[in-house]
């Protein structure tokens, strides 16, 4: 070889290699020697939240669960009677109809229900009289709420618990307020104390409305942003819905399906434009007349509708509201309010058990204590 070529290869070895030194990344072999910064990056990567896998809805696991919800009895054996006179057979009385379980669309993947059992504590941080959230300490509660939740695993082991925290965000009050509505609002500091401490145990919120004069179309915008949260649902109580002149308190309030399914489309849009899983809606409910047309309530593949039995006294009492208003008058989903004090204002009665509740047809899937 030539002595120019050596000199040449030299020359352009030694330019490549100060090229390397000084611009690596123009070779795709950029290297950070900075360790803290290395440090750094590998934390963020640590720190950042795993997106979680949703599995797709499973309808055969799903139909069976609802079947055992139903809880129907076993059908009656059927003896065959004769006509004393002719010998002819008598044609037995036709069945009575079945009606659980309610056949509606199934859930989007990621439904909490009926795979879940969903207990609750319900009232406002405002007041110790409005029920369990708000009468005791966050200590107390937890471990009141904990309680109960082992009441319900060791009765129904198929079935996981899910705690709740369910919080009135709009009173209905004897007053008519500012705007004449006869009901406030409750600011987001307080909301955002309930979500915190919902945090604090993995339990999932409930908003609940009591609109007064108001409606749900005014009312469920103003705390839309709460709403897009994946943890919080919504509860709409007709009982203060004031569709007459008489104030809340006065007489008991109503709901029509058309201002349930505006609730219901409400929720369902916010979950198809920010991707969540489906949420959950409760109507409380304990006479005829608080809710009216059940069966043009639409359930939606967004949207779990549940008819909370909301009555209290005496166990007869709630049995035989149960079986008239919820039972009755099916939709989708059952649930059960437990007072701590007023179920037990009669000598001698106690406040439901679990094992009593899983009698029903249907069984609840929703409890709630006040």
């Amino acid at each position: 070889m030539p002595k120019g070529f050596w000199i040449f290869l030299i020359i352009l070895l030694v330019l490549l290699f100060v090229l390397f030194s000084l611009f690596p990344g123009f070779f795709g072999l950029a290297v950070s020697y900075d360790k803290s910064e290395q440090e750094t990056n590998i934390a963020q990567i640590k720190d950042t939240p795993a997106i979680p896998v949703i599995p797709p809805l499973d309808p055969v696991a799903y139909d069976k669960k609802i079947k055992d919800l139903a809880n129907n009895p076993p059908p009656p054996v059927v003896v065959q009677k004769f006509d004393e006179v002719t010998g002819e057979p008598i044609p037995p009385p036709p069945p009575k109809p079945i009606l659980w379980p309610v056949k509606t669309v199934y859930p989007n993947a990621g439904a909490i229900l009926p795979f879940n059992r969903i207990v609750a504590y319900y009232g406002n941080l405002y007041s110790t009289k409005m029920g369990a959230l708000g009468q005791y300490s966050e200590a107390e509660m937890f471990q009141r709420l904990e309680v109960e939740m082992e009441k319900w695993k060791n009765a129904d082991p198929a079935t996981p618990v899910i705690p709740a925290l369910h919080y009135i965000a709009v009173v209905a009050q004897g007053s008519p307020g500012e705007n004449g509505k006869y009901r406030a609002r409750m600011p987001d500091s307080e909301i955002d104390k309930v979500l915190a401490m919902a945090a604090r145990i993995n339990a999932i919120v409930f908003l609940d409305f009591q609109v007064g004069f108001s409606t749900l179309a005014e009312e469920l915008p103003v705390y839309e942003k709460y709403f897009k949260l994946p943890d919080v649902h919504l509860g709409i109580d007709p009982e203060f819905s004031m569709k007459g002149t008489s104030r809340p308190g006065k007489v008991v309030g109503t709901l029509d399906a058309s201002d349930i399914n505006f609730a219901a489309h409400y929720l369902a849009n916010l979950v198809k434009e920010n991707n969540l899983t489906p949420k959950i809606l409760v109507i409380h409910r304990y006479t005829q007349k608080m809710v009216t047309n059940y069966k043009q309530i639409e359930p939606l593949p967004e949207v779990q509708i549940i008819m909370h039995m909301d009555g209290w006294g005496g166990q007869a009492k709630k049995l035989n509201t149960y079986q008239q208003f919820i039972y009755k008058e099916p939709v989708q989903f059952t649930g059960f309010k437990l007072f701590y004090k007023n179920d037990i204002f009669e000598a001698g009665t106690a406040l439901m058990t679990p094992e009593t509740l899983l009698k029903l047809s249907p069984r609840p899937i929703y409890i709630q204590y006040q």
